[in-house]
């Protein structure tokens, strides 16, 4: 006997053995109860979520002779002629190779005659959208008032291409994306029925990989232990059959990006493609990587939002304070774009080693956000004392630029080029460690704002202004409306204290015309050591 493919073999028999539509399974056993029986109905949703299936099961339990809970016994002798595809009450039609008006006329002429057996004659139109216009046109009449006894099931993947007209005379069910924990229960369920020897991660993967389809999982399922007859089936069968990457890659090549190394995510990526790794899933994954670490970073609650190990969460985790929101944002955008290049492109190897080379090298694009993470750089590698060198023709690149962002630039620019004729003022020692505590990480705290607030502080100054008090110094009057906003500085205030620990008061002030902002705070005792008068002994 000839082998049966999973997806096949398993194929749902009854409304119980439905996985992750209850919704309408509910409704139509609920309708075949009380008698409420539709003439028409559209299946929607994508492939693979039991569209097919589910309609082949409404059609047996409405004309089954003994129906269990609504749902057929599948032992009688109309429920056997229907599976078997014998009986002359169901017609199952594939409208993508049957789409013409002569097709439709068919079946307006079968519609007429009564059930040789059973109650309901059950017209089945699968993936209806492709329907020519002509034959939509002679489907309407039948559709709107066929006989009692016949039923019309339109199931398809693409509902916005089907005519208003025919929409208004169906019951519409959409169909949802099975979840990824229903499809690893079911995949347990069936590789102990087959006697499969598989990890739980490997079958987790499969579900992942499957997209909310029971069907694609099956097939995928069928294809990796095909490759491994008869040995167990880990994770890192699954990853090789799939051309798959494991996570841990992800996390590499994101920090190789992060730290602007080039090379090594080019070398990298030449090696995925030495193990024979499929790019478009390399892209696809690593999409959802980085979906994965923006939701941790800002959605409250987000690991119960996330399915993978401790282990996993752990590492994102250590991620989030590596990259900040408008970056990961750039990053998800630039593969983003990738993903729907590669479909048709011819080689996709440079197009990923392009998009990598964008993300470690924000200057070769001019937009905005990919300019702010660039400023971000500056900023830190300000903020740690290393050298940042400017280039001239940075300036010119803001052009299309509104001028709030220009003249936030400029103001950097010259900040960043001061370095004369600073003041050293000694202030108390408990002053000192306040400001220096804040000053260090002052970045790090307005890049944690928000981004409703985080333009305004970007040309901003701290300075002592006595005892557990702060200044926030401005250049523009504008950021200064911003930020001397209670609710700004109210913010700012229970951020230093939940993160530091410490009770200090923020006030802010307009920088003057002409001020310079180079000012060196010293301590009192520190300043009285570098003073210190010299004497010379004789």
């Amino acid at each position: 006997m000839s082998y049966t493919a999973l997806y096949r073999k398993w194929r749902p028999t009854s409304f119980q053995q439905v996985k992750g539509q209850d919704h309408i399974v509910q409704t139509l056993q609920n309708q075949i109860v009380s008698g409420r029986i539709g003439h028409a109905y559209l299946f929607c949703g994508t492939r693979g979520t039991g569209k097919t299936s589910i309609a082949k099961i409404f059609a047996r339990a409405v004309n089954c002779e003994h129906p269990v809970d609504a749902s057929p016994c599948n032992q009688c002798e109309i429920c056997k002629g229907i599976a078997a595809g014998r009986s002359m009450n169901v017609v199952e039609i594939d409208a993508a190779s049957n789409n013409g008006v002569e097709n439709i006329r068919e079946i307006r002429d079968q519609v007429q005659y009564p059930p040789t057996e059973g109650k309901y004659r059950v017209y089945i139109i699968d993936e209806v959208h492709m329907l020519s216009t002509g034959a939509f046109n002679a489907l309407l009449k039948t559709l709107e008032e066929p006989p009692s006894y016949v039923i019309f099931i339109l199931a398809t993947t693409e509902a916005n291409k089907i005519p208003v007209t025919v929409l208004s005379r169906c019951q519409r069910y959409d169909f949802r994306r099975i979840s990824q924990e229903t499809l690893t229960a079911r995949l347990k369920e069936l590789a102990a029925e087959e006697q499969i020897l598989a990890e739980d991660k490997a079958l987790a993967y499969i579900a992942k990989a499957a997209d909310g389809s029971m069907r694609d999982a099956l097939s995928l399922l069928d294809q990796c232990v095909a490759f491994y007859f008869d040995t167990l089936l880990t994770y890192g069968h699954v990853l090789e059959v799939l051309g798959a990457v494991d996570s841990a890659v992800f996390s590499q090549m994101l920090r190789a990006i992060l730290s602007q190394q080039t090379t090594e995510c080019i070398r990298k990526l030449e090696s995925l493609v030495y193990q024979g790794r499929d790019l478009g899933q390399f892209v696809t994954d690593f999409i959802w990587y980085l979906r994965n670490l923006l939701i941790l970073k800002t959605a409250e609650d987000a690991e119960d939002m996330l399915d993978m190990s401790e282990d996993n969460l752990r590492q994102l985790r250590e991620e989030t304070d590596m990259v900040d929101k408008e970056t990961l944002m750039r990053f998800i955008r630039v593969f983003s774009e990738l993903s729907g290049q590669l479909r048709y492109a011819g080689q996709k190897r440079v197009l990923v080693e392009v998009a990598l080379i964008k993300l470690t090298k924000p200057q070769m694009e001019h937009n905005l956000d990919s300019l702010i993470q660039r400023m971000d750089e500056l900023e830190r590698r300000m903020d740690e004392g290393m050298p940042a060198p400017i280039r001239p023709d940075l300036l010119q690149r803001l052009e299309n630029l509104d001028e709030g962002d220009k003249s936030l630039y400029e103001a950097n620019l010259k900040d960043a080029e001061k370095g004369a004729g600073k003041v050293e003022v000694a202030i108390p020692k408990a002053q000192l460690e306040d400001l220096n505590l804040i000053r260090q990480d002052w970045g790090k705290i307005v890049r944690d704002l928000g981004t409703s607030i985080r333009p305004a502080f970007r040309e901003t100054v701290v300075e002592p202004s006595g005892d557990g008090c702060l200044c926030v110094v401005f250049s523009s009057q504008a950021n200064y409306a911003i930020g001397s906003r209670s609710t700004v500085l109210g913010a700012l205030e229970a951020y230093v204290k939940e993160r530091y620990g410490k009770e200090i008061y923020f006030k802010v002030r307009l920088r003057d015309n002409g001020e310079r902002m180079n000012t060196i705070y010293v301590s009192d005792e520190e300043l009285k050591a570098i003073h210190m008068e010299i004497t010379v002994e004789d």
